[in-house]
């Protein structure tokens, strides 16, 4: 390109952006389900509704390709693992978010996936 007519940017994104919203409100929608207080629908309620906050706020602040598939109810690697099918027999649950609670936190008689320390980070 010439100097009259300089190479445009690239479309800006971002990975990684917060997820559990400006008040916690994902951590409490997850607690409420996990107690019994709420529904299943009631917490993917909360994140499609933080889902589309966040796509409306980013594009509002100029954000030329707001994140697409990154929101995550629990554990993103844990949803990766659903995907792939790569579930133990005795984590499978009723619904996907159940399985991935099962895998992460347990249930009554079944112990949750070991924790393990990858590539030395801090992710378990």
């Amino acid at each position: 390109m010439t100097a009259a007519h300089p190479q445009p940017f690239p479309a800006a994104t971002i990975l990684g952006y917060p997820r559990i919203g400006p008040r916690r409100e994902l951590k409490r929608a997850l607690e409420a389900y996990w107690d019994g207080r709420s529904t299943l629908d009631e917490l993917r309620r909360t994140g499609a509704e933080l889902r589309e906050r966040t796509w409306r706020r980013l594009a509002g602040l100029g954000l030329q390709e707001p994140p697409s598939n990154t929101f995550s109810l629990y554990d993103q690697v844990l949803d990766t693992a659903l995907l792939l099918g790569a579930v133990p027999d005795r984590h499978r649950a009723g619904t996907d978010e159940d399985t991935c609670f099962a895998m992460a936190r347990g249930t009554d008689g079944v112990a949750p996936l070991r924790m393990t320390k990858w590539f030395d980070t801090n992710y378990h």
